[in-house]
């Protein structure tokens, strides 16, 4: 073997190395999940994204509840709340509705859009309050504006609904808006592929969010509930 095909061998094995090493790390990512002894109740949170649900098989394949996507800002109704709503019920899944809140919008009339779809079932899971640090308005709002648009939100939509609402916040915005302002709400913590620790009281964990469930083509959030909650503490 001469110097250069040596040289050339060993290229082919860093590469061929790399890429196994890259492959399998992104296996591993992609199939992370958080023990199932720990935490055995999953759930998932969809919207029109994930197109048309087969929800008899995402009910067989270890999915306890479903947020589904009812409406955005203060206009947007989600085009398949209606069917996803019905698809989730008839086979038995516990299910709730989630708003995604619009900072630039007010709460009020967020919350007008919100309950213009929101089914009137006692037995449905609390609504959620998607928080999230949008790209445009935020450096225009202080953090008292977005707490009062919030908690008009959550006041309208709490007397109606007769439930407390429950905030899902991502690390970014539960620091700059919702750390130690005492608003007192159940929350839905974001950390994909690695355990939370920006919050230590939390209800709902989102650990993943290109997830694969049999029923749904393509990616979607799982989630799981706290180890020491049940269903009955989403209600």
């Amino acid at each position: 073997m001469t110097f250069l095909q040596a040289i050339l061998r060993t290229i082919f094995y860093v590469v061929v190395g790399g890429v196994i090493s890259i492959v399998g790390a992104a296996f591993f990512f992609m199939n992370w999940e958080p023990d199932r002894d720990d935490f055995p109740i999953r759930g998932i949170d969809v919207s029109h994204h994930q197109g048309d649900i087969d929800w008899a098989q995402v009910a067989k394949d270890d999915v306890a509840f479903a947020y589904i996507k009812a409406s955005e800002g203060h206009s947007f109704n989600d085009p398949a709340f209606a069917r996803n709503w019905a698809g989730a019920g008839t086979v038995g899944l516990s299910r709730g509705a989630y708003h995604y809140f619009n900072l630039c919008k007010p709460g009020a009339e967020q919350a007008a859009n919100f309950l213009k779809v929101l089914p009137e079932d006692q037995d449905m899971l609390a609504p959620m309050l998607d928080l999230e640090v949008p790209a445009d308005c935020a450096d225009q709002l202080s953090v008292d504006d977005v707490l009062n648009e919030v908690s008009q939100f959550a006041a309208i939509v709490e007397q109606k609904a007769g439930k407390r609402v429950i905030f899902y916040a991502p690390e970014e915005f539960f620091l700059t808006y919702l750390k130690g302002r005492g608003l007192n709400r159940r929350l839905w913590v974001r950390s994909v592929w690695r355990s939370p620790s920006y919050a230590k009281d939390w209800l709902i964990w989102q650990y993943h969010d290109r997830g694969a469930v049999k029923g749904i083509s393509g990616n979607v959030d799982l989630n799981v509930l706290n180890d020491e909650s049940s269903l009955k503490d989403l209600n």
